[in-house]
């Protein structure tokens, strides 16, 4: 079995991946965050990196997906393939930070690439309003997160929801994170885990 984790930077999907990992004994899968060559500069000159760190993202992330293919264990995976494509190409795209044509060589890979997998067995969306994003960026300090302007997070959250309305076609279980504190509150976590229960066995 295959579970995603999906949301915007800073929603908390690593935490919940440990988490759930732990939880139900799932094997971990967490985003080439810390050591992607890129993403430093990306931040520092978005246009120019832009396409190089794209597809950084979607070849390791491809990658996963065929070793979660051939494990007989669940994965659960922080960020999935698509919403990579669909959320975050798509915004640097209509910024204009990718041009036409890195744009079209970028969706014959994934599509070509997209080919030869499934869709994750359930996809947890972690939505959240912008200012929750920016208190949990602030309080994780990655410096060069500090310099994400606000913008840029409204823009991916529009993204998001209607990836998840319209352009997703797999199973997904959408939380409401603002008021969750399931890092440090027993009673939050049991919500979040009562719910992919009832989700993914029909307890409850």
């Amino acid at each position: 079995m295959h579970i995603a984790i999906a949301g915007n930077i800073g929603s908390g999907k690593t935490t919940l991946t440990t988490m759930l990992a732990k939880r139900y004994g799932w094997l971990p899968r967490f985003e080439s965050v810390d050591y992607n060559p890129y993403l430093d500069d990306y931040y520092k000159d978005i246009k120019r990196w832009s396409f190089p760190m794209e597809v950084f993202f979607l070849k390791e992330r491809f990658r996963d997906l065929l070793e979660i293919s051939k494990t007989e264990q669940t994965v659960i995976q922080d960020r999935s393939i698509y919403e990579g494509v669909y959320v975050f190409t798509a915004n640097n795209y209509a910024m204009g930070n990718l041009d036409e044509r890195d744009y079209e060589t970028y969706m014959e890979l994934f599509e070509d690439m997209t080919d030869s997998v499934r869709y994750p067995d359930l996809m947890i969306y972690l939505r959240s309003s912008v200012s929750h994003l920016v208190a949990n960026i602030e309080k994780r300090g990655r410096d060069y997160e500090q310099r994400m302007p606000l913008e840029y997070l409204e823009n991916i959250n529009m993204r998001y929801d209607d990836f998840i309305a319209n352009q997703y076609k797999g199973r997904v279980l959408t939380l409401d994170v603002d008021h969750l504190d399931y890092q440090h509150n027993p009673k939050d976590f049991g919500f979040v885990t009562d719910k992919i229960d009832r989700e993914l066995f029909g307890l409850f």
